[in-house]
């Protein structure tokens, strides 16, 4: 319902974008429909060479890794494969729930959802491309940093 809502909202302001003028209106159009092909692509060719490396790494050793023995060492581990994945949300979830019954630890699930869903680590290049390098660094630091922060935090309620 809410994209519906959305989706209503954005045709209202195009429409009110063509009476204020329609030349403008077309050039914005292009711009965003030239942005969005060249951002898809991108996007694309990295959650394809993610899939590569994924299909290449067998699930047992994720599990090994995230349900080892040494808890921190474990979070480490799982914000690491957080961070360098790109795995949407219905994805992550489930795949979250079969690592914690296979004996991962629910701090490095955790670490690895929090840094799945906030640092960017493939998607690097086209970051730098739109917003710069310094913004790009300093967002994926704090975002790791907070994404441990949130984990530790799950694992003190859980």
């Amino acid at each position: 319902m809410t994209t519906v809502i959305l989706a209503i909202v954005a045709g209202a302001f195009l429409f009110w974008s063509l009476l204020k003028s329609v030349e403008k209106t077309k050039k914005s159009l292009k711009i965003a429909r030239n942005l969005l092909a060249k951002t898809f692509l991108q996007i694309i060719g990295v959650m394809a060479l993610i899939g590569l490396v994924l299909a290449a790494v067998p699930p047992e050793l994720i599990k090994k890794l995230l349900g080892g023995s040494n808890e921190v060492l474990s979070t480490l581990y799982g914000a690491i494969i957080g961070t360098v994945t790109i795995i949407p949300g219905f994805i992550a979830f489930p795949l979250s729930k079969s690592l914690y019954e296979s004996g991962a630890h629910l701090i490095a699930i955790a670490a690895f959802i929090t840094t799945l869903t906030m640092v960017g680590f493939a998607t690097i290049p086209i970051e730098v491309r739109h917003f710069g390098k310094k913004f790009t660094f300093y967002r994926n630091a704090l975002s790791f940093v907070f994404a441990i922060g949130i984990a530790l935090g799950m694992g003190v309620l859980l």
